[in-house]
């Protein structure tokens, strides 16, 4: 239900800006546990973790962990799927990937100043 009022804010209102969608990105990962949970993740791959695993690894208790898990599967960068009893979380690689690839497309491309023009 909340994705779908996403969908629709964002088709009402117009498509974010790549700046602006990579921004909304990356905000949770500003979260010391929020990146935690996120390096875990990446470093378990294909392998999906459960909340009692990233707990466990994490030292936290899952009710925090849903809290910081939300926020990241809103920003995208973890997909959930319920497997019986269990939620497991995995990164979505290619929204991960995008994001670097955003973050370091000018890279070392140099900047000039901008000259002001005298009133």
């Amino acid at each position: 239900m909340n994705h779908l009022y996403k969908t629709s804010f964002i088709i009402l209102f117009g498509a974010k800006t790549e700046h602006q969608s990579t921004a909304h990105t990356i905000a949770p990962l500003g979260h010391d546990t929020r990146l935690a949970i996120f390096r875990l993740l990446v470093r378990a791959g294909d392998d999906a973790l459960t909340v009692g695993e990233i707990g466990a690894h994490l030292n936290a208790a899952p009710s925090t962990l849903a809290h910081h898990l939300g926020a990241l599967v809103d920003a995208g960068l973890i997909i959930q799927r319920r497997d019986g009893r269990n939620i497991v979380n995995r990164v979505d690689f290619n929204v991960m990937r995008a994001t670097l690839s955003f973050l370091t497309s000018e890279c070392c491309t140099g900047v000039s100043l901008k000259k002001e023009t005298a009133a």
